[in-house]
């Protein structure tokens, strides 16, 4: 993956196209493949990305009350540790 200052670099040097630079400009921005990035949706909720298949998207005003929540399911997955299933990696 090159930095962007190559990229920009070959640019001027003639060696890339700026179509060619714009691609990989936007795959070197693209957040990697297992990491959490969060994204504005259309609707203007916001989108986390990177938990499953697809995003888990809620307006702000959920998402202060879910993490407001945070020590309840902290707790909760504490009491449940038995009961509760983890996914294999």
């Amino acid at each position: 993956m090159m930095k962007k200052e190559e990229v920009l670099a070959k640019v001027a040097a003639g060696e890339l196209s700026v179509e060619e630079a714009t691609k990989l400009l936007a795959e070197s921005e693209e957040p990697r493949r297992g990491s959490l990035y969060c994204k504005i949706s259309p609707k203007g909720g916001l989108s986390v990305y990177g938990l499953q298949r697809m995003p888990v998207t809620l307006y702000v005003e959920q998402w202060d009350r879910l993490l407001n929540f945070t020590d309840e399911i902290r707790r909760f997955m504490a009491e449940h540790d038995a009961e509760l299933k983890r996914k294999q990696r």
